[in-house]
């Protein structure tokens, strides 16, 4: 109709905490919400939220231990950017937060996706600080390349300390209150939140990525 602006079209890789919330957000705005993640597992919250999932066939889940991303293969990486190359190009913005505990963040939007891109749109890169999503970002700059803007800031908590602040107590107080039991801190072992949140236990390193870096 006459008068009627299109919606935004924003693409968000990795649907984590942070890209959860991105989907949440931009759908509140009124943009057209599309989201990759190699777990299929996510695929129901995305929905919820009202985001569409973008399916990509890799032969095998993209999920590691404690629901994390796992690291892919380089034919899987080349299949995933391939699915979501013509999803980049189209997009107003695209906001990555894809990252794979203990490794560099994935290189999941290259220079040529980003000058395929239309002139003024947006890519927040949330993973700068392990490298990046997006082979043009710069950690801390936001630069402009091909007409496209690319936001490589990794102090975003910093830029809005009060909500940042109030969000981490939160969580900091979920976690204590989930170990805190009968009048005593409990380590069930069996519980995958105190299991992934525990280093060091008597002596000995639980963490398994701390394990392989310190070579115990």
């Amino acid at each position: 109709a006459a008068g009627t602006i299109q919606p935004a079209k924003v693409v968000i890789m990795g649907a984590g905490v942070a890209g959860l919330n991105a989907i949440a957000t931009a759908k509140r705005l009124g943009a057209v919400v599309e989201v990759s993640d190699v777990r299929p597992a996510v695929k129901e919250q995305v929905a919820s939220l009202g985001g569409r999932f973008i399916e990509v066939d890799l032969g095998e889940a993209g999920e590691g231990e404690g629901g994390y991303a796992r690291e892919l293969t380089p034919e899987q990486l080349e299949k995933q950017k391939a699915v979501v190359r013509e999803r980049v190009v189209a997009a107003d913005v695209v906001i990555t937060t894809a990252l794979v505990p203990g490794r560099p963040a994935p290189r999941l939007i290259t220079a040529d996706m980003v000058e395929e891109m239309r002139p003024g749109a947006v890519i927040v890169d949330m993973a700068v600080e392990q490298g990046g999503n997006c082979e043009l970002s710069e950690l801390n700059k936001t630069v402009v390349k091909h007409g496209v803007t690319i936001i490589g800031r990794s102090d975003l908590p910093a830029s809005m300390p009060l909500d940042a602040s109030l969000m981490y107590a939160r969580n900091l107080q979920t976690l204590l209150l989930h170990l805190y039991k009968d009048g005593a801190i409990h380590f069930d072992f069996e519980d995958e939140i105190t299991d992934g949140a525990l280093l060091t236990h008597e002596g000995e390193i639980r963490h398994k990525p701390t394990a392989e870096l310190v070579g115990a």
